[in-house]
């Protein structure tokens, strides 16, 4: 009997998504397990397996086309099966951008009459967290004709940048949001339609208006521009942004393929699956590009010349990760009743502890590695700490998930480690080092930032000894880490030289009592000076 595949819900926040790629085709046989598409969703592209045997008898949604979640996906059966009567049966429900455009003209949003074909495409909401977003670059200029599935612009969004396709067809009539400008989302965007069409009075009309925001004043000039500020995703393969289909990139990266020596067939130079699969690398190509980066991260950035006795200022546009973190720390640190308590280590068993753990063969362990597992243990002991306040409840987790802090160019990243009182120093060792560079290379996933019921940021590498951080809601404490120090102390009577690191926890008053908070560093302070109980 034909088994009904109806679209995932890959996210909590998903109400709609969009087959990026089909990687099965009618007439395929489907093993239980097979990849049979890729689907943006919300947050991200996730790879949709089946869990039915048969074969493909039908595709309901193609490529680059969105539907609703539960909408008709595919139907699997066995070959040469009628499926004509689930098809009459089954109410497929489309929800084109074309058809939200036009119930927006019927609900008001326009008071003038459209044309036939044209269609108004807004500022999209790219992620569940999105109130506006910046147009980084736009890769079609009015004029041009646009297909469904050509990639009209990069938005910055509060999380990254995101490629957006154009999910109707025609020619690019207007530009609502110039490059660098800001939009709150569904301010109008674009305007497509048939060629010649005026659009003027659709423009001038539209209730939703554009409140932009003005790009760097330096930045204003009618010459070209020779250099790309650093937040705006630049489509090329030499060094830059790097423009590829989800499944070229998987490709790639299970052949340890560099796409940045990859040459691009696709619309816009985007480099698709066929372009990887017939790549072969030249030891030439990539020693000169290797070269050449290491050429250019040497160089340092320009700096504009003040003349001496002369003021200059210099105006640099908040990017969305900025506005969110500056929207997010202001919530917590004026809702959270913070206070602080900080407390001194003595590091010198866990210095000999870290010694003999990276003697081991293929073993490297931080002191950070270490600072994270004594607090998921210590968590698990004071599960007050690991909280979250609601109004009507407190909400006590007794799973850990630790957020770690990581700097990054735009501003600053929470990846979190999921159940990290059941990892090894070792396996969270890797996890950090996979999510840092993860999070510093803009490739991390949405779901691997959510979810953390603790958060530790360490400055300790920068010299720091000792500092205070705003709890990251809806976390109830997060722990400072400082340096390590050597300096004379006091063992059993005599001075002696020592080292010492010191931890500052800032606590939310409405979930976590003084009293809890000092008995969770006391057991903290416990399995960092006597790191083997970390591993009974």
């Amino acid at each position: 009997m034909a088994e009904i595949i109806t679209m995932p819900r890959l996210s909590d926040t998903m109400t709609e998504g969009v087959v990026a790629t089909w990687l099965k085709k009618v007439g395929d046989k489907i093993s239980e397990g097979d990849i049979l598409a890729e689907i943006e969703t919300d947050k991200a592209t996730m790879e949709f397996e089946s869990f039915h045997e048969g074969v493909l008898l039908h595709v309901g949604i193609q490529e680059g086309e969105s539907a609703p979640v539960d909408s008709l996906l595919a139907i699997i059966g066995k070959e040469g099966e009628d499926i004509s009567a689930i098809l009459s049966k089954t109410p497929i429900v489309e929800s084109s951008k074309e058809e939200e455009v036009k119930q927006d003209v019927v609900s008001g949003n326009l008071n003038v009459e459209v044309p036939e074909g044209v269609i108004v495409v807004t500022m999209p909401r790219l992620s569940d967290t999105m109130t506006d977003g910046t147009v980084a670059t736009w890769l079609k200029k009015i004029g041009d004709k646009i297909s469904e599935g050509d990639i009209l612009a990069e938005i910055e969004t509060d999380k990254a940048t995101m490629e957006f396709e154009s999910f109707n067809s025609g020619t690019l009539l207007y530009i609502g949001v110039e490059e660098g400008k800001t939009a709150p989302v569904d301010s109008i965007l674009a305007i497509l339609g048939p060629a010649g069409t005026d659009v003027s009075a659709i423009a001038a009309n539209y209730k939703v208006g554009a409140t932009s925001t003005e790009a760097p004043k330096e930045t204003v000039s009618d010459a070209p521009k020779t250099n790309t500020p650093s937040n705006v995703a630049v489509v090329t393969n030499d060094g830059g942004r790097i423009l590829a289909s989800p499944l070229a990139k998987k490709i790639a990266q299970e052949k340890g393929i560099n796409l940045a020596q990859v040459p691009g067939s696709g619309e816009n130079g985007r480099i698709v699956k066929s372009d990887v699969e017939n790549f072969t690398p030249s030891v030439a190509t990539s020693n000169a590009a290797q070269a050449v980066t290491q050429a250019t991260s040497t160089v340092a950035a320009v700096q504009p010349f003040v003349p001496a006795g002369e003021m200059l200022q210099e105006e640099i546009k908040n990017s969305q990760m900025r506005k969110t973190i500056a929207r997010r720390l202001a919530e917590s640190k004026f809702t959270a009743p913070h206070y602080y308590l900080t407390i001194e280590l003595d590091m010198d068993n866990a210095i000999a502890s870290r010694g003999m753990i990276n003697a081991l063969p293929d073993t490297k362990v931080s002191y950070n590695d270490m600072v994270i597992k004594a607090s998921a243990m210590a968590l698990k002991k004071h599960p007050q700490v690991n909280s979250q306040w609601r109004e009507d409840a407190m909400v006590i987790n007794h799973h850990v998930n630790i957020g770690v802090a990581v700097a990054v160019e735009d501003g600053l990243m929470v990846p979190v480690l999921k159940f990290t009182d059941q990892m090894s120093l070792t396996q969270i060792g890797t996890s950090v080092k996979d999510l840092a560079g993860k999070a510093k290379s803009k490739k991390i996933q949405p779901a691997e930032m959510e979810g953390s019921t603790f958060t530790i940021s360490n400055l300790g590498m920068f010299g720091i000894q000792s500092f205070t951080s705003i709890i990251n809601q809806p976390n109830s404490a997060i722990l400072s880490v400082g340096a390590i120090v050597e300096k004379p102390v006091v063992k059993n009577g005599q001075i002696v030289v020592g080292n010492t690191m010191t931890v500052t926890l800032a606590c939310d008053h409405r979930t976590v009592d003084g009293a809890t908070g000092a008995q969770f560093l006391q057991t903290f302070k416990a399995f960092m000076e006597n790191p083997v109980t970390m591993l009974a």
